[in-house]
């Protein structure tokens, strides 16, 4: 990817950078000792007077990732130069790990990187559970990664619930602190930290209620955790749900939380245009909608 700003006014080439760039000064570091930093197509250090008319280049190079690229299915919801919007289905990692390599959501983007000729990394911007399923944001480089990490990123999750809350529209406000090791879980109580999930209910049906869900908060297993700790657990969760909505989590034939990270919303990084994205998935299946 190549990053290009004809210059305005005068000053160190490292005030472009910062300035007009935006870039961070860990990235000019690891790129002032190359080539990748060029003014009117000409190597020159991050302290080179720029003057107005100057054409500056970056070039930013993005390693190979160690894991394999893999050919399968990739659904896209949005795609430019900077950013890649997926859907990732229920039961698969974002990410390769020790135990896995292979069969991951960075493995599918890897491999469509491959057949569309993009030398592009993948950096997940947006993370979900392994059975959490939906949209999912990604940098195509660590430049715009590093822009999306101070970018307010507005999120909607939807729930399938056993049960729901008695008002239609109310918040949640509830600390959550983490179980002693080696737990991985997480509960509601007073030592936990701040802890705050929006919500509106979608449609009721008998025991089942549709929510929409929007966490002010980020933390892990928030949505699972409020809904169980309000007495409405999402059906399909393996821990965190009652005798009564596994039970019928079972019936139904659940094998996965129905939990989708719904909608994204953000401004772009580069672009400053706000972009409203949502998933093709969804967990209206159970009560009638299509």
């Amino acid at each position: 990817m190549e990053l290009r700003h004809t210059a305005m006014r005068e000053g160190r080439l490292s005030s472009f950078l910062r300035g007009e760039l935006h870039m961070s000064s860990g990235l000019m570091n690891k790129l002032k000792w190359g080539d990748g930093i060029r003014v009117n197509g000409i190597p020159q250090r991050t302290n080179y007077p720029v003057q107005s008319g100057d054409v500056i280049t970056v070039c930013l190079e993005e390693e190979a990732p160690e894991y394999p690229a893999e050919d399968g299915p990739l659904s896209i919801c949005y795609e430019d130069d900077f950013l890649l919007v997926v859907d990732k289905p229920a039961g698969m990692l974002i990410h390769p790990s020790r135990a896995r390599n292979e069969g991951t959501l960075a493995n599918l983007v890897a491999g469509y990187y491959r057949r569309t000729g993009q030398k592009r990394a993948f950096h997940p911007v947006t993370r979900l559970d392994r059975d959490t399923f939906g949209i999912v944001l990604l940098a195509k480089s660590a430049y715009a990664h590093a822009l999306l990490q101070e970018t307010q990123v507005r999120k909607t999750y939807h729930a399938l619930t056993f049960g729901g809350p008695r008002d239609d529209i109310g918040t949640i406000d509830a600390p959550i602190a983490r179980r002693p090791l080696p737990s991985l879980l997480r509960y509601v109580g007073p030592e936990g930290k701040p802890s705050v999930t929006e919500y509106q209910v979608l449609r009721r049906q008998e025991a089942l209620c549709k929510l929409s869900l929007r966490p002010v908060t980020g933390r892990t297993h928030q949505l699972r955790v409020h809904c169980a700790y309000m007495g409405y657990p999402i059906l399909g969760d393996p821990q965190y749900g009652s005798q009564e909505s596994q039970a019928l989590s079972a019936e139904l034939g659940l094998i996965h939380q129905q939990l989708c990270a719904k909608r994204l919303e953000f401004s772009h990084p580069l672009t400053g245009e706000l972009l409203v994205l949502e998933s093709g998935m969804d967990v209206g299946a159970l009560i009638g909608e299509k």
